[in-house]
């Protein structure tokens, strides 16, 4: 590792102590449970997404294209109407009145032009937004910019591990309410989803890194802001592992999701399944009337080749 690597590598990076938990939970949505002892070896986080700034400064020494900034293989996508297959992204386009939470077209579209230097579509940019969280990148764009940083994007395990901040069990990262004493720990959503958001935390779409205090492993925005890529394929967690001699389920050791074969949906056709990986910590997207994934257990699996105006990542990276 050249010297350039290590300073991009070490600086800000948290020490995250490694040990056991419980991972997932019992109490909330089916793809949460079961839940079960896991333990992770010490590692390095990142202490916040990786932000604008960052992200521009890998884009400018390296020239990397993002998917969304490319038009797509007609090949990959066979059927596709051609008019679809155009440099595009997942942009969220809040109705004016109420809507059938069961349909979430009802509030996404899909819009030309929207990539990460345009957030809301060709007609926005970055200014102010330095400091916020990068999105609108697939899997692919995430994973460039951790290995051109000398990092990696950190486990499933290691994420919720770090989330924690090191009080197994509790429903959030700071304690068992959402909103303690009235006050707003996180970047989410408040009103009724999707069309009204009172903005009682102070933002309606991603809001600077750091805005709200960090956990007791010093990480910030773990939980709301914008979701998280981890580097697991997406699978149902599995069941505790042989108890052992004492009668104790054993943890599984530093776990790394299924296999990429298997994170297909099998409810999609054919011809459009495509791998899986696991998205953590929620966004300023989610809301107690909708999506209660503001929590470290929280999980959810996205395509590799989907981006969206709420997803990001930090990085992680291993101790030598």
């Amino acid at each position: 590792m050249t010297q350039l690597d290590d300073v991009r590598r070490s600086p800000g990076q948290a020490l995250i102590p490694g040990g056991r938990f419980t991972m997932g939970s019992d109490r909330h949505y089916p793809e949460e449970a079961p839940a079960h002892p896991v333990e992770v070896s010490p590692f390095l986080l990142d202490p916040h997404p990786v932000t604008n700034s960052q992200y521009a400064e890998f884009v400018a020494a390296t020239g990397h294209v993002t998917l969304a900034e490319r038009a797509p293989d007609p090949a990959d996508y066979p059927g596709t109407d051609p008019a679809l297959l155009v440099p595009a992204s997942a942009v969220f386009t809040p109705p004016s009145h109420p809507v059938d939470l069961r349909d979430a077209y009802q509030w996404w579209s899909h819009v030309p032009g929207a990539d990460w230097r345009h957030p809301r579509g060709l007609e926005s940019d970055l200014s102010g937004l330095d400091d916020h969280p990068v999105v609108h990148l697939a899997y692919a764009d995430a994973v460039a910019y951790a290995s051109w940083a000398g990092k990696r994007l950190p486990t499933e395990a290691e994420w919720e591990f770090a989330a924690r901040g090191g009080h197994d069990g509790r429903e959030y990262a700071w304690g068992d309410e959402l909103t303690p004493g009235g006050r707003h720990l996180a970047n989410v959503w408040q009103g009724a989803f999707p069309h009204v958001n009172d903005e009682a935390d102070g933002w309606y779409w991603t809001s600077p890194v750091g805005s709200f205090a960090a956990n007791d492993y010093g990480l910030a925005d773990m939980i709301g802001n914008v979701w998280e890529w981890t580097s697991d394929w997406w699978s149902a967690h599995k069941p505790a592992a042989t108890p052992s001699c004492c009668g104790t389920p054993a943890p599984r050791h530093n776990p790394t999701g299924g296999k990429e074969a298997l994170s297909v949906d099998p409810a999609t056709p054919l011809g459009e399944r495509r791998p899986r990986k696991v998205m953590k910590g929620g966004s300023y997207l989610c809301a107690p009337s909708y999506c209660r994934r503001y929590r470290p257990a929280a999980r959810l699996p996205q395509t590799v080749d989907t981006s969206t105006c709420h997803l990001g990542f930090r990085c992680a990276a291993d101790l030598e």
